[in-house]
């Protein structure tokens, strides 16, 4: 919905509450909401524009000051405008995490009580079917876990056997080249492998489905939250999310896969919830509809996100908490049960697939795409080490901070000049020989040799310079997949690793990530941040082991502290404590191992939210998703709903023209309308009678239930037909009405909702916005004393003052709304 429709204008605060960090007083400042007119919004919206200097020149060429004030007034105006350009990209953008996009529509949780509502709903009046209702639920629940185990064992075997077919033979053209002077040969072939895997991916994204691009989690939270996503959770999305992330992994990025499940998870749950898959030539097989409403879907797609993870780390609590934690804004005790359910089947489905690929079927000893592996000690700790712990907790907060402003700087750049298909594509093949070029030199360049034997008996060794059996030690982090490297980095021994390897890698792996997460590829960030927090975290445990010598227990240590690393990045980018805390404990089989992860991950939640957000919040701001937070902005007691509200309403009769409805939904923005009876003294006002929604107006102009006044409409309409159009509605340029057709009457009756939920004007905000998240509404009609609507909440309307902490400071913010 436009802004413009707003009836007043609320004026900015930059800092209504200030908490200042060590300090015992509190700082309140006023906040209250001026209307304004539409010239005074205008003239303040309307952004000075910066006087340029006159520079005045000397005709006299003797007069050097004149001359070295106007050079040095000409360099002060280039800086200044530089400066203003730079500024763009900083964190206080305006044009990106302080707006609203208006195409971000909500999705229908509330029920439609209209006529055919209550005459379908008839039918299902016996226990029989409220039975048959409640396992049909659960029997979708196990269907989802299944699928998505059958997804993620299938890209497992795929990525394992391919990716080690690939390296095997870069390896082999290392070691010959590198006795025979011809190492061009194998980087040339590196580079050129991942240049045309890459591409193919980010086509494949591009082109097929956008959405599929990234890891998806961002678009599925904000999903759950109760914003509609179009194309999110299609047929296409999953083909090119799939496909994709096995092309990204081939193709040398530095991501995983297990972030991309959580959204391919989705996207089966909403398949099989809905009954119905639309192929990519516009067929469709149907099998059945009683689950198709966004509120059934919603629930689907939490048990999807949850098996995705459970999946991807054999972590059925975990992915059940993350669902909860990261994901879901509407949550019980029945949706808890049915979601730990789909995740425990994915988890003990992709357990056994996995396990007889690798030909023991009975073992069960892979849960999921990526385990850490029991560790050859003891996970355990003492006292003295706690304060290490958290000192690498502020590092990896610090460092997730950097990840987090480095990627919206970028992001923000791609957004303005990385915006054509084809840029994006060469973008992503750039990244791609980059990296194989960064990995070629850097195993070229620093020469450190092991013969320590990898962990892992697959894995790919180079021996480069090498001689006397062994081999180049970074060979076992950049000849394998994102997992293998992480695996490596956990489990190899003390002496497999020197530090300047493992400073390089971080530096280079680091940079990558950041360049990596947002390119047109399907691509998690999961496993980067992991990788890179186990190589900075293993160079920690590695200088403790140098200083206290006398203690050999501490080289054997040295892959606890690579785990204590990997949860302190993962926690400063993600900033989610609950869910990685119970995932990594599931991870690695050691529950004693819980308090130091929950501990760092906390601290490094702490120090990065004192720079910035996590980066999924930053994904969904820039992108600006209108999603409501768990509580309503502080001090905001004094606002009332005809203050938020959006105003003047575009209202139908109850009997009402086809020409007015169909000149409304083209004119209007509105998703809703609300229905009065017709009062002949006041022309548009009267009292409400019910609210009808654009969908439902489309549907019945597309199959014509009209008819000429006074008669009856030829043709009947039940909520079946509703619900073949979900989830993508009509539009106002498919329909074609005659001129005749135009002049006959709807009646509108049977089809809207005859209770929609209403409040008076002086209802506070914070009343306002409980009644309408709670209930997970889209629309919420304002009435005056006398039951006519003067306006209607929406979610912008509530969205747009958002919370923000930064620097130890607590500000609330209005956000404008752009039209794009």
């Amino acid at each position: 919905m436009s802004a413009s429709r707003s009836g007043v204008t609320v004026r900015s605060i930059r800092q209504i509450t200030v908490f200042t960090v060590g300090a015992l007083s509190i700082q309140e400042l006023p906040f209250h909401v001026t209307p304004v007119s539409e010239e005074e919004h205008e003239l303040n919206n309307r952004v000075p524009s910066r006087p340029t200097p006159e520079l005045k020149f000397d005709e006299d060429e003797g007069d050097t000051l004149s001359n070295h004030n106007s050079i040095t007034a000409l360099l002060s105006s280039k800086f200044r405008d530089i400066q203003k350009r730079l500024k763009q990209y900083g964190i206080e953008s305006p044009r990106f995490r302080k707006r609203l996009v208006s195409r971000w529509e909500s999705l229908n949780y509330d029920v439609c009580e209209n006529v055919l509502y209550l005459k379908d709903q008839e039918k299902y009046k016996s226990k029989k079917w409220v039975t048959l209702r409640w396992l049909s639920k659960w029997l979708v629940m196990f269907f989802i876990g299944i699928g998505t185990a059958l997804l993620a064992a299938a890209i497992h075997f795929v990525v394992e056997k391919l990716a080690h077919f690939k390296f095997d033979l870069i390896k082999h053209y290392f070691d010959d080249c590198a006795k025979n002077n011809c190492l061009y040969q194998p980087a040339l072939m590196w580079m050129g492998i991942n240049l045309v895997i890459t591409v193919a991916g980010a086509a494949l994204v591009t082109f097929l489905q956008p959405m599929a691009a990234g890891s998806g989690i961002p678009y599925i939270k904000s999903y759950l939250n109760g914003v509609k996503i179009p194309g999110l959770l299609t047929f296409r999305a999953f083909v090119a999310k799939t496909v994709g992330v096995v092309l990204s992994i081939l193709g040398g990025l530095a991501c995983g896969k297990e972030g991309p499940m959580a959204h391919s998870g989705s996207i089966i749950a909403a398949g099989l919830g809905r009954g119905r898959i639309n192929f990519c030539n516009g067929k469709t097989v149907s099998f059945y509809s009683a689950f198709r409403n966004d509120h059934e879907i919603r629930d689907f797609v939490a048990g999807g996100a949850a098996s995705g993870v459970s999946s991807a780390f054999g972590a059925p609590i975990g992915g059940t908490l993350f669902s909860l934690e990261e994901a879901a804004s509407f949550w019980n005790q029945d949706l808890t049960w049915r979601v730990f359910f789909s995740s425990m089947v994915a988890c003990f489905a992709t357990n056994f697939l996995i396990s007889a690929i690798n030909g023991d079927p009975t073992k069960l000893t892979d849960p999921g795409l990526i385990r850490f592996n029991a560790f050859k000690f003891d996970l355990k700790f003492d006292l003295i080490e706690i304060p290490v712990f958290i000192f690498m907790a502020v590092i990896g907060g610090l460092m997730g901070a950097l990840f987090v402003v480095m990627n919206y700087k970028l992001t923000v750049f791609r957004k303005r000049y990385l915006n054509k298909n084809w840029i994006k594509i060469i973008e992503a093949g750039l990244v791609a020989v980059v990296s194989a070029a960064v990995a070629f030199g850097l195993m070229v360049g620093i020469n450190e040799c092991t013969d320590k034997a990898p962990f892992d008996s697959h894995a790919v060794t180079a021996s480069v310079y090498c001689t006397d059996k062994k081999y180049n030690g970074l060979s076992t982090l950049f000849l394998t997949t994102p997992e293998g490297c992480l695996k490596a980095l956990l489990h190899d021994p003390f002496e497999s690793h020197g530090a300047v390897s493992l400073v390089a890698f971080v530096l280079i792996f680091f940079v990558l990530g950041v360049w990596t997460y947002g390119l047109s590829v399907s691509s998690g960030v999961f496993i980067p941040s992991l990788a890179i927090g186990a190589a900075w975290g293993r160079l920690v445990g590695m200088g403790v082991a140098h200083l206290m010598p006398e203690n050999p227990n501490l080289q054997l240590d040295v892959g606890k502290f690579a785990l204590i690393g990997a949860a302190c990045q993962l926690g400063g980018i993600l900033r989610t404590t609950i869910s990685l805390t119970v995932i990594i404990v599931e991870c690695t089989d050691d529950i004693s191992f819980g308090l130091p992860i929950m501990i760092v991950l906390m601290i490094s939640k702490w120090v990065g939210d004192f720079i910035t957000t996590g980066l999924y919040d930053m994904n969904v701001e820039v992108m600006g998703i209108p999603t409501l937070p768990f509580e309503c902005p502080p001090l905001c007691d004094d606002l009332r709903a005809s203050d938020v509200m959006s105003a003047p309403l575009a209202t139908f009769k109850t009997k009402e023209r086809v020409e007015n409805i169909y000149r409304m939904l083209k004119e209007e923005t509105f998703c809703g309308f609300p229905v009065i009876e017709d009062d002949p003294m006041a022309p548009g006002k009267g009292k409400l009678k019910g609210l009808i929604l654009r969908s439902q107006l489309l549907v019945l102009l597309q199959k014509k239930i009209f008819c000429p006044e006074g008669q009856v409409p030829p043709r009947n309409i039940t909520i079946k037909d509703f619900r073949d159009f979900y989830p993508v509605y009509l539009k106002v340029s498919e329909i074609e009405l005659s001129d005749e057709e135009k002049s006959y009457v709807m009646d509108l009756k049977p089809y809207y909702n005859p209770s929609p939920y209403t409040v008076e004007q002086k209802f506070s905000l914070p009343r306002v916005f409980n009644l309408f998240r709670g209930l997970g509404l889209r629309h919420l009609i304002v009435t005056d004393e006398k039951n006519v609507p003067v306006g209607i909440v929406t979610r912008k309307d509530l969205a747009k003052f958002r919370v923000g902490s930064k620097r130890g400071l607590v500000k609330i913010e209005q956000l404008k709304i752009q039209d794009i």
